[in-house]
Formats: structure tokens, C-alpha cells, sequence
């Protein structure tokens, strides 16, 4: 099996984020010191076109958590997905908690709420702004 990300002949998981965002740069830091230290971060800006083309409105707003050539999760699912996984228990039972019925569309408001204002929270910058929607 191909451990690489290529696009198409990868099997391996990835979370990608924005590398341009300092407040996205934190936080992923964060993931992997706290909750999943094997857990492979990559900027999306990084990864090759043919994987994130198709993705770019989406990469702009949110993370994605790919298996190889395909997303699996987004946003708040992409980081229960992770936290589930983390060889950490309370992350785990804390992953299980964020898919929950109840809980699922407050945490998804939340998440939508702090990338909308990702350049507000700390280490944010300007080039954290997310884009707005044209039309």
C-alpha cells in the first residue's frame, strides 16, 4: 500500500488545514500535542492540486480530514473523527460526545462561529479572514 498523499494512490489520513492561518496553525499544533500526537497535519496549500481543487470552498472554511484521495469529515466531524481516535481516552469519550445528537449542531454552530473569526482569536492574523461568499 502507497503511504503518500498523491492524490489518487494514497491510503493514509490527513488533516488538512490552513497553513496561511495562524490561529489554524495553533490549534492543529494543539491536536497533536494533546490529543493525537501521530496524527499527520498538513497545510492544504501544501498538498497536491489534484487532491484539493475540488475541495478549495470547503478548504477555506473548515478542515477536512482526507483518507488518501477522498474526504472523510469536515469540520466538526473531521475533529471528532480525530479526537475518537486518540490514543488519549478523555479524547476520546470527548469525540464521542461531539457526535451526539444534542450536541452535534451546537458544535457545529461553534465551529462555523470561531472560523468565521478565526482572525480575532489568538494568533490569528488578517490572513486568517475566511473569504466571503460572492453573489
Amino acid at each position: 500500500m502507497d503511504d503518500t498523499v498523491t492524490g489518487n494512490t494514497g491510503r493514509r489520513t490527513v488533516l488538512a488545514f490552513d497553513g496561511d492561518c495562524g490561529f489554524c496553525q495553533t490549534a492543529v499544533r494543539q491536536i497533536q500535542r494533546r490529543a493525537h500526537p501521530r496524527t499527520e497535519a498538513v497545510a492544504w496549500q501544501t498538498l497536491p492540486p489534484e487532491l484539493t481543487e475540488p475541495h478549495l470552498e470547503r478548504l477555506d472554511r473548515e478542515i477536512l480530514l482526507f483518507d488518501g484521495d477522498r474526504v472523510r469529515a469536515g469540520g466538526v466531524a473531521a475533529l471528532a473523527g480525530l479526537l475518537e481516535s486518540s490514543p488519549a481516552r478523555p479524547y476520546r469519550g470527548l469525540g464521542r460526545f461531539l457526535r451526539l445528537p444534542l450536541v452535534r449542531p451546537a458544535a457545529n454552530l461553534v465551529y462555523r462561529w470561531v472560523a468565521r473569526n478565526r482572525q480575532r482569536m489568538p494568533g490569528g492574523t488578517a490572513a486568517c479572514a475566511v473569504p466571503r461568499p460572492h453573489g
